[in-house]
């Protein structure tokens, strides 16, 4: 926000840190007692201040995401691990898994060419941010001439960005649960590829949603049904009661980027919401 933008007459933050910068070099000056609060990281980080954090890290993408206008995503969730294809593999195992980067790529392209017709408001790419999967989606939206969306989240095992995701729709969170919310805030729809713990943790607690009610109805799809039901026996929950059979038709396995577009446009009860969850009693 600019001064010219500025509707208050208060005085502005960023004049106030000016100003203490501008003041004489005294014991007082330089204790951290004396420091404005919103700027002192020390003080920012406290346990105590975990509350205000998690309040930020919600509102600073919230705030951007709101300013470009952008109304709804299609959020990638995949392997970081899966290699471009004909790019060296850590395991025979990844190079075969190789052509859903291609798959994710394509399919980000063609969403993206349709995103573009609501002027890049509707429908944008969501990834994590990272390489593989994530790495491909952000690559094919930005071969189809789109912005595309990056939610980084601070690891032990530090990695940048990857090089496709638009600069300034590219963040990164301190917080697994706020960043989370945000793949799933504007999502019209979710796309899985193969992967390991993390798309195992963020698909299952997305169809969660679903299926619970909390989350409306929204294409979901799962790339690769020999992966999925090789490493998944859905049938075997059905057989156990853990979940209902009612169950399996919240989400669909897709092979390829063209099938995954006509499921998305096809999809039937996208919008709605469950009332009550088959198998429990009311």
């Amino acid at each position: 926000m600019t001064d010219q933008t500025r509707q208050s007459p208060l005085r502005d933050a960023h004049k106030d840190i000016e100003s203490v910068h501008e003041l004489p070099d005294t014991p007082q000056s330089r204790a951290p007692a004396y420091r404005l609060a919103f700027t002192d990281n020390d003080f920012l980080c406290r346990d105590e201040l975990r509350a205000v954090r998690l309040q930020l890290e919600l509102l600073k993408p919230q705030m951007v995401l709101d300013e470009r206008g952008i109304e709804t995503t299609v959020v990638l969730f995949g392997g970081a691990r899966i290699p471009e294809p004909g790019k060296k593999a850590r395991s025979k195992g990844m190079s075969d898994l190789s052509h859903f980067y291609a798959e994710a790529r394509e399919f980000a392209r063609l969403m993206t060419r349709q995103s573009l017709e609501s002027y890049g408001k509707r429908d944008v790419i969501c990834t994590g941010g990272g390489p593989g999967v994530m790495e491909a989606g952000n690559r094919g939206a930005q071969d189809a001439g789109g912005s595309s969306i990056g939610l980084n989240i601070v690891l032990p095992h530090e990695q940048a960005p990857n090089e496709y995701v638009t600069p300034d729709l590219c963040f990164n969170f301190h917080y697994f649960a706020i960043r989370k919310m945000h793949f799933l805030m504007r999502a019209r729809a979710v796309c899985v590829f193969p992967g390991g713990f993390g798309t195992m943790d963020e698909t299952f607690e997305a169809l969660t949603l679903i299926q619970t009610g909390r989350m409306q109805k929204i294409p979901f799809l799962l790339f690769g049904r020999a992966f999925w039901e090789k490493v998944i026996n859905f049938e075997a929950l059905c057989e156990a009661g853990t979940i209902s059979p009612e169950d399996l038709s919240l989400f669909k396995f897709v092979e390829t980027a063209a099938e995954a577009m006509e499921a998305i446009r096809t999809w039937d009860g996208a919008g709605e919401t469950r009332n009550n969850i088959p198998g429990r009693d009311a």
